[in-house]
């Protein structure tokens, strides 16, 4: 695909909003970011711009909100097409000089979620354009919390796809290292279910020269995090994906004292709920093991697991389909991703799609550096709009 820039029938498709206009939003967005689901300034600034378009703005969850624009040619009780963004920031200090730096300190939108925002604003004009056309609804889906608690899901069992006969939903994420304005995508397993494990093992604390006296709760933490990636290594086919990794370790207070304490974080991916389930009862095994032999409390919890982002292929061939059509540089991967997205309880409620759109070779996800190329929020904007023709 060529850059975005000399696609000229990119800015002709999109007949109520710009370039310039885009990247307003998302520099605007950008300014003020906020966590999980308090986002006071951000959903202020998301309703005052819908409030000049026809739509109605419908309350769905804690700090969550939807906006349905109604078809000119739709009919009582038509169905509906639902679009996706999130809109929640990260706890990160931003490290970027630029005039539209962030002015929250300790938070930054370094996962694109501006991005994703300024496009949605721009796709609405685009449908308030169309309206008079269109013979079904459009729901607009503004999400919190898709970085910490999975706002998907409260959205996702609030009645709102029933209530207003959503038939599908589609929902993207701007990605780097590929081309500006190509979409990437799967057919079928796409991204992984993910679960954060909690590790508190209790030891007794002893000077380290008579360290028999004490029960190193640190040692603990060590054998079981070994122990651990054995058994994921050995005890699980090489070719079942999976990934079990711990990326977070706290004990002791000082060089010469046996730890008496150690806090373990980390993360179980999967695509299959009986692998998710195996290696669950072989860590609480490990645990009660090592307990056994060190004298250390070990206590294991884990969240509730995001379930694996999975592409239906009906809808992954149809969209495929339009966007290959409308002249996209269109990426199918060969192989799922051990990376996750709540937009999977989007898709356990009514078939969903998701994709991404490529940034360029930009800073990774989630850096305090995390730059993009803005032509892709025009690439966004038109892929909304070929998909709600798919």
């Amino acid at each position: 695909m060529k850059p975005l820039k000399e696609l000229n029938h990119i800015n002709k498709e999109l007949s109520h909003t710009n370039r310039e206009k885009l990247i307003a939003y998302r520099r605007d967005l950008h300014r003020i970011p906020e966590l999980g689901h308090d986002l006071p300034k951000t959903a202020k600034y998301i309703v005052d711009h819908l409030s000049a378009l026809p739509c109605e703005i419908i309350s769905v969850s804690d700090g969550g909100f939807c906006a349905l624009f109604k078809g000119g040619k739709a009919a009582a009780n038509a169905p509906a097409t639902a679009f996706r963004t999130d809109m929640d920031a990260l706890p990160i200090t931003e490290e970027n000089d630029v005039d539209y730096r962030s002015q929250h300190e300790g938070a930054m939108h370094a996962c694109g979620h501006d991005g994703h925002m300024s496009i949605m604003l721009g796709f609405a004009e685009e449908v308030a354009a169309g309206l008079g056309g269109l013979d079904r609804n459009v729901l607009l889906v503004f999400q919190p919390a898709e970085e910490t608690t999975g706002g998907a899901k409260d959205i996702a069992e609030s009645g709102v796809f029933t209530d207003h006969h959503v038939e599908k939903i589609f929902g993207l994420h701007l990605w780097p290292g590929f081309p500006t304005g190509s979409v990437i995508c799967r057919d079928g397993d796409f991204m992984a279910s993910t679960m954060v494990l909690y590790v508190d093992i209790e030891g007794k604390s002893a000077h380290i020269g008579q360290y028999k006296k004490g029960i190193d709760a640190l040692d603990a933490a060590c054998r079981f995090v070994t122990r651990c990636y054995v058994v994921e290594k050995d005890e699980v086919a090489p070719e079942v994906r999976r990934l079990l990794r711990f990326g977070l370790l706290r004990s002791g207070s000082a060089n010469n004292i046996v730890a008496d304490s150690a806090h373990l974080e980390g993360t179980l991916r999967t695509y299959a709920d009986e692998v998710s389930g195996f290696l669950l009862a072989r860590i609480d095994e490990i645990a009660a093991g090592i307990g056994a032999r060190t004298g250390a409390k070990l206590t294991i919890r884990h969240t509730d697991p995001y379930p694996a982002v999975v592409n239906p292929h009906r809808l992954f061939a149809a969209s495929k389909k339009a966007l290959t059509k409308e002249g996209f540089d269109f990426i199918e991967l060969p192989d799922p991703l051990m990376i996750s997205e709540d937009f999977s309880w989007y898709q356990r409620a009514l078939p969903g799609l998701f994709l991404y759109i490529g940034t360029g070779a930009d800073t990774p996800l989630h850096s305090p550096a995390y730059r993009m190329d803005e032509d892709a929020l025009v690439a966004g904007v038109l892929a909304y709009k070929t998909l709600l023709g798919a």
